[in-house]
């Protein structure tokens, strides 16, 4: 088994499997490493914005994304109580990606992960990263095969974390275990068939302690995911005992908005409720930090503007852009070279993102909070463009990658197809077997 590499991705998620698909291409030696069996259910609202589309296109999954997506999403809906407002999305001026669409993770990543396989990265499924050492231009990491217990010890001049924050390395998680307040904000997700949500309507939902969204995704499902305070959601506990946590979140859904009741009535769910958590929202990045971060590792947004894929995809071509700024791999041991990327990656990082994040904390606490959303209702009747103006302040048709960072790694990205005779393995369907299904939080027990 090979060891040495020219860097090693922890993850495989969207951002880390882009990453190792770039890095692949311009011929770098890769190794993706990644813990969970795909195809695998996640805990996300699987809405991607149409600025992302030519970035799936430029990584070769483009033809399958667009076979299994779901509807065009064309308009917004504001949800709470009794009370629903609908507006017009924006559209990306973009001649064949206009719309944002909607697809399960285990679809999405196994369509990435499969793509970085071909492009030659190696791939380590299912083994845990257990930790990261070392300095820039010589990290270790210790990752160990979750079927057999192997230990091996992968070494490399760049280190990428991509594993995100409900995903982070064994030691981190424990440390994160040892405190919780009532604030926290866990997540839920769950699909539903024969639900009745219209086609091409992405509602967000707003409820007191909370906030979530809908949206018909690949197969006909609808996934249904949702934010909630831990006080909230141990009040719900309390008040029906004997419901398991997500239970007592889709009757709270049902009793506090009408638009949920109404698209659930002859729905039936398809698979368990799955949770994770806690939410912790900001930027990960650090000027002295000297392992690079993409994805949610690098920072995390309220999910209320649904831009987590959007952050995770771009993030990773951010990264990439400058790692292969002069198509070099001989400099990749020099920590003042790594000390540079990492300074311009942050900068674009932060220019692009950093207002992304203030925008979703300032509507995720209006949304959780009856009488703002009440006040917000009332301008939103008004004045329905105010919704598609959160849209747009949001970045909804904006791509954090430009016109000449594409140009300068589209080459790359379009010169190797998947290698012949190589399928990707992806779900005949989502949702029933739970073979695959993740509970992380003790919530959900």
């Amino acid at each position: 088994m090979r060891t040495h590499f020219d860097a090693i991705v922890v993850g495989a998620g969207p951002a880390g499997s882009s990453a190792a698909i770039l890095l692949a291409r311009a011929g770098w030696s890769v190794a993706l490493v990644e813990k969970q069996r795909f195809p695998r259910r996640k805990v996300c609202g699987e809405c991607i914005a149409a600025s992302n589309l030519p970035l799936l296109a430029a990584l070769g999954v483009g033809p399958a994304f667009a076979a299994s997506a779901g509807p065009e999403l064309r308009r917004v809906a504001l949800m709470s109580g009794e009370r629903m407002v609908v507006a017009d999305l924006p559209a990306m001026s973009h001649p064949e990606y206009p719309w944002g669409r909607a697809l399960g993770r285990e679809t999405l990543d196994t369509l990435l992960l499969e793509q970085a396989r071909a492009a030659g990265a190696q791939v380590l499924q299912p083994w845990s990263a257990l930790a990261i050492e070392g300095v820039a231009g010589d990290w270790h990491c210790a990752v160990e095969a979750l079927e057999t217990r192997a230990a091996v010890s992968l070494r490399a001049p760049v280190a990428i974390a991509a594993y995100g924050s409900w995903e982070a390395l064994p030691l981190d998680r424990q440390r994160r275990r040892e405190t919780r307040r009532a604030s926290d904000l866990l997540a839920f997700k769950a699909n539903f068939r024969d639900a009745s949500l219209d086609e091409g309507v992405l509602p967000v939902l707003s409820f007191a302690g909370g906030y979530g969204g809908m949206v018909v995704a690949d197969g006909g499902l609808t996934t249904i995911a949702c934010c909630i305070r831990r006080d909230r959601l141990e009040a719900c506990r309390q008040a029906s005992p004997a419901l398991r946590a997500g239970d007592a979140v889709e009757a709270l859904l049902r009793r506090d908005c009408r638009g949920v009741r109404r698209a659930l009535q002859a729905a039936s769910r398809a698979g368990p409720w799955l949770a994770a958590g806690p939410l912790d929202p900001g930027v990960r990045l650090r000027a002295d930090d000297p392992l690079f971060r993409i994805g949610n590792a690098a920072g995390e947004a309220h999910p209320i503007i649904g831009e987590g894929m959007s952050m995770a995809l771009q993030s990773a071509w951010l990264l990439c852009a400058q790692l292969l700024a002069d198509k070099r791999c001989d400099q990749l041991a020099g920590k003042a070279w790594q000390d540079d990327v990492a300074r311009r990656y942050a900068a674009a990082w932060r220019s692009q993102f950093a207002p992304r994040l203030r925008l979703a904390a300032v509507f995720a606490h209006l949304a959780m909070r009856p009488a703002a959303t009440t006040l917000l209702m009332g301008l939103a009747r008004n004045w329905p463009g105010v919704l598609t103006l959160g849209a747009q302040w949001g970045d909804k048709t904006r791509c954090a990658v430009d016109a000449a960072t594409m140009a300068a790694l589209a080459p790359i990205a379009a010169s190797a197809a998947p290698r012949p005779g190589r399928a990707f393995a992806l779900p005949a369907s989502r949702g029933g077997s739970g073979k695959h299904e993740m509970m992380i939080t003790e919530e959900n027990r």
